[in-house]
């Protein structure tokens, strides 16, 4: 990854880096999801940073808004950031920035504060980013944290700040939309009954990435055991039966990488050699999941 300084004064930036990155490839090919969402996440990507441009704002009320919601662990964050590697080869140029947001490097416990914060990031350090004339993807992740379901604000905050800072959220978008026409916002949550439904209603695309079904369990298997031994060849019945297993328990696509790894550590001869793995080890880890759960 190209990365780059941030400008000064960039408070609740985490990261700008330059992309395409070969690097970064996995993090969009090794995602396993169905793949009309991949399909639909690049076409909308290529038609914002294309034809979008030449259209009217009010003819074609489009924010430049996507958002992956669904449980923790299902690769949305990962997914997002690949998206940004993909479109980057074919947006013009050829390049694009990929920024990330921090949510939790905006709130603060002054009164007003994490307003203002907010009110700075779209206002004055997001356009001055897309003033360089590249285009832009930002990942707003656990976007929850940043633009709160103001219907559901707990009273043991400040539920007047918490407004606020979503209404400052909300100008902004709509700041950025209007004139930064080259900046894309990809937003994650684990949690969409926590944000805002004025947040969600600006969303030009909203995708839910589920807990992976069979088949893609069996994929995210074998991908993970082709990542120790590229020449593991498994029996497919039995591959399914401990997908089916995998199902039954649960498991996230974060998860399912994870049992690969506790199967590979219950014996020292195969942390010494994972290509020994075999699926009767995953078998075994699952029982261990089982138990615990």
């Amino acid at each position: 990854m190209t990365a780059l300084q941030l400008p000064p004064g960039s408070e609740g930036l985490a990261s700008l880096a330059e992309l395409p990155e070969d690097d970064w490839l996995d993090r969009w090919d090794r995602i396993i999801v169905d793949p009309g969402i991949k399909e639909r996440l690049v076409n909308f990507g290529t038609f914002y940073f294309g034809p979008r441009a030449g259209y009217s704002a009010v003819g074609l009320p489009i924010h430049g808004l996507v958002v992956l919601e669904g449980p923790p662990g299902t690769g949305k964050t990962t997914l997002a950031s690949g998206l940004a590697n993909q479109l980057a080869p074919i947006v013009n140029g050829g390049s694009l920035l990929f920024l990330v947001i921090d949510p939790h490097g905006l709130p603060s416990q002054l009164l007003g504060e994490s307003q203002r914060a907010v009110a700075r990031l779209f206002e004055r350090t997001l356009p001055d980013i897309a003033a360089r004339g590249r285009p832009v993807v930002v990942l707003l992740d656990e976007v929850e944290a940043l633009a709160v379901n103001r219907g559901g604000a707990s009273l043991e905050t400040n539920p007047v700040d918490v407004h606020r800072a979503t209404d400052a959220v909300l100008s902004g978008l709509d700041h950025v939309s209007e004139a930064c026409r080259n900046v894309l916002f990809v937003a994650t949550t684990n949690y969409v009954r926590g944000v805002d439904p004025a947040f969600l209603s600006r969303a030009d695309l909203i995708e839910r990435v589920d807990l992976p079904g069979i088949e893609a369990v069996a994929a995210i298997l074998l991908d993970t055991l082709h990542e120790m031994s590229p020449s593991f060849s498994p029996d497919p019945a039995h591959l399914r039966s401990v997908a089916h297993g995998c199902v039954a328990q649960h498991l996230d696509a974060r998860g399912l990488r994870k049992l690969v790894v506790r199967a590979l550590i219950r014996r020292r001869d195969l942390a010494e050699d994972p290509r020994r793995l075999t699926l009767l080890d995953l078998e075994e880890a699952l029982g261990d999941v089982y138990n615990l759960g």
